[in-house]
């Protein structure tokens, strides 16, 4: 028979800090509150600036870029190209007076270079003499949204009467990007509602919320300190809320039911938050630290930016552990009995341990059916193309999708982004030449020499577009078989695309330090090699479904204007790497806490099949919970305009659904059913000895 609960035990630091926080709760609650605000004003106020800068490294279009920045500094200011369409033609009266309005307005707003006029070089005017360009060059090399924005707002409101204005840049998309959006508060209300369905207590659903809420704002003004040690790009803080947000609320909730069943099974209030942070806030720890380590596997890629997203999580994620073991037990400590109801119920087993039983009746077969569905789901991923957005994927009525639509139409779709060659050799013109020669070119600027008389450089625009393979295989084919030692091709093109492909070439490394390091955790948490590989493969096929169905969705077009993506456009590069980790650390979450229980209880029992069935009964209301907060926070990301963000909270949020479901309800079960004793396994540790079995157990409701 099995031995009851025991108590956990009266010493160690956990239990020690729990007593401490829950003893001297107003001191804690004081200097969280106190840490917070002193941070936050020291990280709002004088953090590091954004970098979105992901040149760099030793590829060719690095090589371009830096030739340019020393050689060219004239061309370090951003530019901006206006393009027009004219239905009736550009010589229409009416057309040509509100082409020349938003010339002069361009021109003399005080953030901009001359402008020249289309109408004065017969070149920046197609043959037809219905499509226009001009450029603007603007006078900051890094101006500021709000310079920006009345540029835009000036052509939008010259567009009609049978004449269309568009203008393209990278400032001009940013300036048209509205702020995320109410992705966080949306957020914390599904987190809300879910909390108070599954606990019925306003207490206890505002705790795990005002807890990841104090943790997140530190968390990100962190962040902005640490910029300025490691850079990283704009979207950093989006990523690094969204996931402190999602773990600060899981973990919170996985000790407050831990709480409320000490508290069922009558301890004290001390007592029960004792028992509670040696349990699941142990898991906490472990858990954690199990996400920081996965995003810290990042740092393999060699990307400094990326490394900079990961050290930004990872110190989200550090702060959210610090939080749910040291504010929740002070929380813990002012609600006392009041967090919620608790009563003792004799009844029917719950219908997780009756689902558990149902699939370890069936093992091979809910192996085999659940296993074929994962890979249906991933094979797409196979498929996977990657590259940065560009104009094309804009919302429809932006003016930068507008400009690229028009520029595309007249000058042909390469036109967005030319492909930039520079060398220090000054005499360029048989290079340009021969590149002229080539298929996949449209035509060729004559090449320029720098004031100092040292490099040289031209313009190359492809027939194709930013994003299309053959852009890719142009490039190569130019580095391989046409430009001699020396002459380097860059520009946002080639560097979208020596990105992604230094991206998957590193990938794999990337992977297999994250899994190798979250195995030898795993490991010393659950004392079993076994499990731990099973939960590596396990995850590893969640993860693959999730990178299928973002290709068959972002990639593939399949419901993608359901969930906000205007076009099929490649997954974008940074993505797939971002992903994995945070979603093999977040899987690693639940499997800590199902292992964890199923451990307690096979240690109480020594029979596997009834500690799996315990295990997962005791656990599933509360993963449940904490998946469907973790989904509702990342689907949230597909309400703001950023489509790779878009991406990433799509592919986490199913990534989670699958771990949850599929995962954590079928095969862990099926698979530690077909293991049997072998799951604790442990080299150098002779097997338990299995106890009999236990009569019908005593389920408490919360």
């Amino acid at each position: 028979m099995c031995i009851g609960d025991r108590a956990p035990p009266a010493g160690g630091a956990l239990a020690g800090l729990a007593r401490f926080c829950y003893r001297r709760r107003r001191l804690v609650l004081l200097l969280w509150v106190a840490g917070v605000i002193a941070v936050a004003f020291a990280g709002f106020g004088y953090g590091a600036q954004s970098d979105n800068d992901f040149t760099g490294g030793d590829s060719g279009s690095a090589k371009a870029q830096a030739l340019i920045e020393k050689h060219f500094p004239e061309r370090q200011g951003d530019t901006l190209t206006l393009a027009v369409k004219a239905e009736k033609g550009l010589d229409d009266p009416a057309a040509r007076r509100t082409v020349e309005k938003v010339v002069a307005e361009l021109d003399a707003s005080p953030v901009t270079g001359p402008v020249v006029s289309p109408y004065t070089d017969a070149s920046l005017v197609t043959k037809d003499r219905r499509i226009a360009r001009t450029t603007v060059p603007l006078t900051d090399v890094d101006p500021a949204k709000s310079d920006v924005e009345p540029l835009v707002d000036a052509v939008k409101e010259a567009s009609g009467g049978g004449v269309v204005l568009g203008l393209a840049g990278d400032m001009a998309e940013k300036a048209e990007t509205p702020p995320q959006g109410p992705a966080e508060s949306v957020g914390v209300l599904a987190a809300a509602v879910i909390l108070f369905i599954a606990f019925g207590s306003l207490v206890a659903m505002g705790l795990p919320i005002v807890t990841a809420l104090m943790a997140i704002t530190g968390g990100i003004a962190l962040i902005k300190l640490v910029g300025h040690l490691v850079p990283s790009p704009d979207f950093t803080v989006l990523v690094a809320a969204l996931v402190g947000l999602g773990v600060g609320i899981d973990y919170a909730l996985f000790i407050v039911t831990r709480y409320k069943e000490g508290l069922a099974d009558g301890d004290e209030p001390e007592g029960a938050v004792v028992k509670a942070i040696t349990t699941a806030g142990h898991a906490v720890l472990f858990a954690g630290l199990t996400v920081v380590i996965a995003l810290l596997g990042l740092t393999a890629m060699g990307q400094r930016l990326m490394t900079g997203v990961a050290v930004a999580a990872a110190v989200t994620v550090l702060v959210t552990m610090a939080a749910s073991v040291t504010l929740v037990p002070a929380f813990l400590g002012f609600t006392g009995r009041r967090i919620g109801a608790v009563r003792r119920v004799r009844e029917r087993r719950p219908l997780a341990e009756r689902w558990a039983g149902a699939v370890q009746r069936r093992p091979l077969a809910a192996v085999v059916l659940a296993g074929a569905g994962l890979l249906v789901l991933a094979a797409p991923a196979l498929s996977m193309r990657l590259s940065l957005p560009d104009a094309s994927v804009q919302p429809h009525d932006r003016s930068s999708y507008a400009a690229h639509e028009i520029l595309t139409e007249g000058f042909g779709p390469g036109f967005g982004a030319p492909l930039v060659f520079a060398s220090a050799n000054t005499d360029l013109r048989a290079v340009a030449g021969a590149v002229g020669g080539q298929d996949g070119i449209a035509y060729v600027t004559p090449p320029e020499v720098s004031r100092d008389g040292k490099a040289a450089t031209f313009l190359a625009f492809p027939k194709t577009g930013y994003q299309d393979e053959a852009t890719a295989e142009l490039v190569h084919e130019l580095r391989d078989e046409v430009l001699p030692d020396g002459v380097h091709v860059g520009g946002p093109n080639a560097g979208t695309i020596d990105f992604s492909e230094d991206i998957g070439a590193r990938l794999p490394l990337m992977i297999g330090v994250v899994i190798a390091l979250s195995l030898v955790l795993l490991v010393a948490l659950v004392r079993s090699v076994t499990i731990a590989v099973q939960a590596a493969v396990l995850n590893l096929l969640s993860i693959g479904a999730a990178y299928g169905v973002l290709v068959a969705v972002v990639q593939w077009g399949w419901l993608g204007s359901l969930f906000g993506f205007p076009t099929e456009m490649p997954v974008t590069t940074w993505v797939p790497m971002m992903m994995f980790p945070l979603l093999f650390g977040l899987s690693m979450d639940y499997e800590v806490f199902l292992i964890s229980r199923i451990r307690e209880e096979y240690e109480r029992c020594g029979d596997t099949r009834r500690a799996v069935t315990r295990g997962l009964g005791r656990t599933a209301k509360v993963i449940t919970a904490a998946a469907a907060i973790m989904v509702a926070v990342f689907t949230t990301s597909l309400l703001g305009p950023d489509v790779a963000v878009k991406q990433i909270g799509l592919g986490m949020a199913v990534a989670v659904l699958i771990d949850a479901t599929v995962v954590r309800m079928v095969l862990v079960p099926a698979v530690m059913e077909l293991c049997g004793k072998a799951n604790w396994w442990m080299p150098g540790r002779r097997a338990a000895v299995a106890a009999p079995p236990e009569p019908a157990a005593e389920r408490v409701r919360v």
